[in-house]
């Protein structure tokens, strides 16, 4: 059975994956942060956190360079930690790229449902997810080049809507009832801060993804450190400027709490029948396409990693005769979809589905941050061998930073979302338990190199 995944991507491949990967967090799940932060308290979650994704960044670069692995986190911390910690990584990353594509199927569903009213955004949702799940199997390069066509077109859409609003921006629209629905500073804003965590990690969640696409890089010691330096450069300009106009166009309150806030925001500057207005929603699409599709990639690429490695059942690391592992990305596809139609159990947490499935992906992300600048600072004194062609620059204060202020943002979400933080650890344990029945199914996987430090 072939398991090794062939390289055909370059940097301009992986920058728009490492973009493409984020870029619907612009267009959507943000500004329901808005709800429980107000725009100034918001504004500053927002800083705060992408001064945190810029020092992971600049630092996760060294780790992916130095060990260019289809399961990305899980191999840098199984590299440093041994079996225990490639399980937490792996799993937590598993979750993040599992339960992010529903939440971003569902923005598209609501985004086809304002052309067309009649049409239910679960079935619409369920659409998208068979219709990409088949791009992603018919081949890597295929769907990279798909995926850097539309984050093109997706960033050129977010430039197009920050020039339509710009001219309706007001400073007072922006900063009224800015502090959690007051129009000053207090302990209640201070609350609204911490609890909008989640929704301002949407705007940066996945650029890590890339690191999956490593064994599928030409060259990617030279290639991986330009494209994500440039992509973390282009999604903190875009996440400023895009919350940043939006925010002052009118009364922002009517614009969080819901799937399609730039649309609406558009709506309120040029009016309901303007071409800009349908432009932005059918172009606006293709946001939610490009992360849509780069996630699936990078879920795939996981469930793989892990399978490979006897972490997960080995028939998921099966490739199809396009050298892809359709067997993961069905997988995956099964749970989002199961996901979308969950109504259920959402309602006991008080918030909408995209909200709690987007929160339950931050829980995944915050974890493997933790995890992945862990095994930075093990790796540095463990593994002075490894050929580190891209150092993170300020180390250690620049990963150190990534690393405090990921332990704030689990510290808060767990507090803000306490229910939603049970179930995490329930899926984490559920990994644990079936990773303490299946050593011997480890023990016969493939030995790896890059994951043992073996010469």
């Amino acid at each position: 059975m072939t398991t090794q995944l062939k390289p055909t991507l370059g940097a301009l491949h992986l920058w728009g994956i490492a973009v493409g990967l984020v870029i619907s967090g612009e267009y959507f799940g943000w500004s329901y942060g808005w709800g429980v932060a107000g725009t100034m308290g918001f504004l500053i979650t927002s800083l705060l956190i992408a001064a945190m994704y810029t020092c992971f960044i600049f630092s996760f670069t060294e780790l992916t360079t130095a060990i260019p692995h289809a399961g990305g986190p899980f191999a840098y911390s199984r590299r440093a930690f041994g079996e225990t910690g490639g399980l937490i990584a792996g799993m937590a990353t598993l979750i993040e790229f599992v339960f992010a594509p529903p939440a971003i199927a569902m923005a598209i569903g609501a985004y086809l449902n304002v052309q067309y009213p009649e049409l239910d955004p679960r079935y619409a949702a369920t659409g998208a997810y068979l219709i990409f799940m088949t791009l992603n199997i018919l081949g890597v390069k295929l769907a990279a080049m798909f995926e850097l066509l539309v984050t093109l077109l997706a960033v050129a859409e977010l430039l197009v809507f920050m020039g339509v609003v710009a001219p309706g921006f007001s400073v007072s629209h922006f900063v009224a009832n800015g502090w959690a629905g007051s129009d000053h500073f207090s302990m209640s804003s201070v609350s609204g801060i911490f609890a909008a965590i989640p929704f301002a990690i949407w705007f940066f969640l996945a650029i890590e993804g890339a690191a999956m696409a490593a064994e599928e890089a030409k060259d990617p010691k030279r290639t991986i450190p330009k494209a994500y330096i440039t992509g973390i450069i282009t999604l903190v300009v875009l996440a400023l400027g895009v919350m940043f106009l939006a925010g002052g166009v009118g009364d922002w309150r009517t614009l969080s709490n819901i799937n399609d806030p730039l649309p609406q925001a558009m709506k309120i500057v040029v009016g309901e029948h303007s071409g800009w207005m349908h432009m932005l929603v059918w172009i606006g699409l293709f946001g939610l396409i490009a992360s849509f599709h780069g996630i699936i990639l990078g879920y795939s690429r996981q469930f793989f990693a892990l399978a490979r490695a006897g972490y997960l059942p080995t028939g998921l690391a099966k490739l199809s005769r396009f050298q892809t592992p359709h067997r993961a990305i069905i997988t995956g596809g099964i749970i989002g979809i199961a996901a979308i139609f969950s109504d259920g159990w959402i309602n006991l947490q008080g918030m909408s589905l995209t909200a709690a499935m987007i929160t339950m992906a931050v829980f995944g992300a915050i974890v493997m941050y933790i995890m992945s600048m862990l095994s930075l600072f093990r790796l540095r004194r463990s593994a002075p061998e490894l050929e580190r062609t891209f150092r993170a620059p300020g180390y250690p204060i620049v990963p150190a930073i990534a690393l405090v202020l990921a332990l704030v943002c689990l510290i808060a979400m767990l507090w803000f979302n306490p229910l939603i933080g049970g179930i995490f650890i329930v899926f984490m344990l559920a990994g644990y338990s079936y990773f303490l029945v299946t050593k011997t199914q480890r023990n016969n996987a493939p030995q790896d190199v890059l994951l043992m430090g073996e010469e």
